[in-house]
């Protein structure tokens, strides 16, 4: 009588199963151990900055450069983006039409381009269509003075200038809506 192989349970080693536990409790835990902390801004008041306008100039009053303090009494959202992000040309067209829908109400949106090339910032707004201001972050200190590792970032800034929400990743229209909403 001749036994075949196929007849044989499968043996698998203890120390693959051992790997293989690790390496799914690995993904199940560590993006909530490395999520950036987005609540650290919140309540507190939004870093200044005066960048230089790379974009629709003439809706920040046809001044080279942007700064946030000017826009007291406004809400704001910051967008950090740069054109080669998937996430962000995704987020773009959520982001202008927020940006139209709410302009005549208080809402002022600041696209702040950053880890990026000027000119690759330019021509990929203007291709697009975004219509509100985008300024441009060189030496991204204003990126480092909001916490931002991870793009897109939106930063809500309220009327008074407390930042009310930060957002890492993509955020969906009706998302961004109910947090402007709240800074108006």
């Amino acid at each position: 009588m001749s036994t075949s192989t196929d007849d044989r349970p499968l043996s698998v080693p203890p120390l693959v199963l051992v790997a293989v536990a690790l390496l799914i409790g690995g993904f199940a835990i560590l993006p909530r151990v490395f999520k950036p902390q987005e609540g650290e801004l919140v309540g507190k008041a939004a870093p200044d900055f005066t960048l230089k306008l790379v974009m629709n100039e003439a809706i920040a009053g046809g001044k080279p450069g942007l700064t946030l303090s000017d826009l007291r009494g406004q809400a704001v959202v910051l967008d950090f983006w740069a054109s080669w992000c998937g996430p962000c040309q995704a987020e773009a067209p959520i982001i202008n039409k927020v940006a139209q829908r709410y302009k005549d109400r208080g809402l002022v949106v600041v696209g702040v381009n950053t880890s990026d090339n000027e000119q690759k910032a330019r021509a990929w707004a203007a291709q697009r269509g975004l219509s509100f201001p985008i300024v441009y972050d060189g030496n991204d200190a204003t990126a480092r003075a909001y916490g931002v590792e991870n793009l897109p970032t939106l930063v809500v800034v309220s009327r008074t200038g407390n930042v009310i929400a930060v957002r890492t990743g993509m955020t969906d229209d009706a998302e961004l809506e109910a947090l402007v909403k709240q800074a108006l």
